[in-house]
């Protein structure tokens, strides 16, 4: 039992030492390398010193530098160009959204606009006009003066214009399992949501989803139901 145990006490030591000897390694040779002037990236400073990137993570990356490069094409082809165009703001609300025409614009100018308002997703529509698009917190005019959620004759949970039997459908968010909510929930609730819920801040609208959400069908039955 000594023999043993004094063989495992050896090979603690050993792992120990050879660790200690691959550390001294490494740090020496990364010494050496900043010495000669060859110093690592920040990206692989960051990979030697944190856990390493998921693939998923690394695919928001590259997803990241594609949308960049992808919203610099375009203003590219607008630079090689002296033709005017008119330029649209479309602000994207919580609930709702509303088109702007910003007039015509040049190259250099439609550039500039781009350059100031870093935070709006530019694009260059087929029929040559410029747009941008703004994502702003909160409801548009439209949705806080008529904005109703409801269902829809198809069962569909969706934004109006106006109560839902003027049939003004702004936007369907999923479709409703009707027979569980009407097990589910108090008949004054469903009379509600038939009538409308009228939409006067952010924190109903998401409030509203919220609730309904949890009697949303699955994508695969909607898939299914669209088909038919």
């Amino acid at each position: 039992m000594n023999i043993f145990h004094t063989k495992k006490q050896l090979r603690r030591r050993w792992r120990r030492w050879r660790r200690a000897v691959w550390t001294f390694g490494a740090f020496v040779l990364i010494t050496l390398m900043a010495w000669s002037g060859m110093l690592l990236s920040e990206e692989m400073k960051t990979l030697m010193t944190e856990e390493p990137i998921s693939m998923e993570t690394w695919g928001q990356l590259q997803e990241l530098r594609d949308d960049e490069e992808s919203s610099m094409a375009w203003l590219e082809q607008l630079r090689d160009t002296e033709q005017v165009r008119i330029v649209h703001l479309n602000k994207i609300y919580t609930c709702g959204e509303e088109n702007v025409v910003l007039g015509l614009m040049r190259p250099w100018e439609i550039t500039e606009l781009a350059k100031s308002h870093a935070e709006w997703k530019g694009r260059l529509a087929p029929g040559g006009d410029v747009w941008f698009d703004e994502h702003v917190e909160g409801l548009s005019e439209l949705c806080g003066r008529e904005g109703y959620i409801g269902i829809d004759r198809n069962g569909n949970l969706s934004l109006f214009d106006g109560p839902p039997k003027k049939e003004k459908v702004i936007r369907t968010f999923f479709q409703l399992d009707v027979e569980t909510m009407e097990s589910a929930l108090p008949s004054e609730v469903l009379n509600q949501l038939q009538a409308g819920i009228r939409i006067q801040d952010v924190e109903e609208y998401n409030s509203v989803l919220s609730t309904f959400s949890d009697y949303a069908l699955p994508e695969s039955e909607q898939m299914l139901q669209q088909k038919q």
